[in-house]
């Protein structure tokens, strides 16, 4: 395979593991996936588990010793996918997750591959792209796609956030109640929903091709006065309140992408909203220009209800 190391890129990767301080994810693998095989997930769900540094030894002999890291142990006897980043490259191997004196361990095999950097391929009804001039890339524009697990053309109800978050969701809803009311721009205040919603939510930890990648920003709310941006921190990113931003708008108008209905508007950032870390970043948008035709066909899209 051409993703696979050479043997001396092995031997560099083993001693970059031996020397420490690398976390890793583990994945089930299906029982069935040859090791040369394109590699599946037992469940499309399946989440990978992160392991920290300090829960994990690697021995001269080229074995993982995974330590006080239970969650692990139900993948025992296992097909499991290893993933890593060296020098900022994604890479992994398949090992049978064993369980020895010390607890579960791995076998790290001559193969180690590649991730590779597969284009993902996006079948939405709606998406978005920013266009924004970056200082450090040559990017100048962000795609943006409605984010997992967010309803966009239904009104944000509180019993979307899971339970066990609602408590932490409720203290950041009332800190942005109060930061709403002071800028007077949040209209009726529907969008702090999922805006909450975003903030709390459990996050997964995937290693990628490349650590530190650029990625689509995430659209938790839209309707006909704004919309909702979300993205995770990252040092190529700075959108600011007041700034105003050309935003395009795709609508799918049948069951195939390929007919389309595209929306120009300028959106001003109303407000920022983050996490106790600043590590997530909800950027709320009101619309400043809107053709008259467009305000029409997003008021019923979204409320499904025609403008007289």
């Amino acid at each position: 395979m051409e993703n696979k190391l050479s043997g001396i890129e092995r031997e560099l990767v083993l001693k970059y593991l031996l020397d420490g301080n690398v976390p890793v994810t583990i994945t089930p693998l299906d029982e069935k996936t040859d090791d040369h095989e394109e590699i599946h997930n037992l469940e499309s769900e399946v989440v990978p588990i992160l392991i920290s540094p300090e829960n994990i030894s690697v021995l001269k002999e080229g074995i993982i010793l995974l330590q006080k890291v239970k969650t692990v142990n139900k993948f025992v006897g296992k097909k499991v996918k290893v993933e890593f980043y060296f020098n900022h490259v994604g890479l992994y191997f398949v090992s049978e997750l064993k369980a020895v004196s010390s607890g579960p361990a791995l076998v790290i095999p001559v193969s180690i591959f590649r991730i590779p950097n597969v284009p993902i391929v996006h079948n939405y009804n709606f998406s978005a792209v920013l266009y924004y001039t970056l200082d450090k890339a040559n990017h100048n524009y962000f795609p943006c796609y409605p984010a997992y697990g967010f309803e966009l053309f239904t009104r944000p109800v509180w019993s979307s956030i899971e339970l066990k978050k609602q408590k932490e969701a409720k203290k950041y809803l009332e800190k942005f109640v109060v930061k709403a009311h002071d800028n007077g721009r949040a209209g009726n205040g529907i969008q702090l929903i999922p805006i909450c919603h975003y903030l709390v939510q459990e996050k997964t930890y995937r290693i990628e091709a490349f650590e530190n990648s650029l990625k689509p920003f995430e659209v938790i709310f839209v309707n006909h006065e704004r919309i909702v941006l979300a993205y995770e921190q990252n040092e190529f990113i700075k959108i600011n309140e007041d700034n105003e931003y050309a935003v395009k708008m795709s609508f799918s108008l049948t069951n195939t992408p390929t007919i389309t209905r595209d929306i120009f508007v300028t959106a001003r950032v109303d407000a920022i909203y983050t996490d106790k870390k600043e590590s997530r970043i909800c950027c709320d948008m009101s619309f400043t220009t809107l053709q008259e035709e467009d305000l029409r066909f997003l008021y019923e899209k979204t409320t499904s209800t025609l403008l007289n």
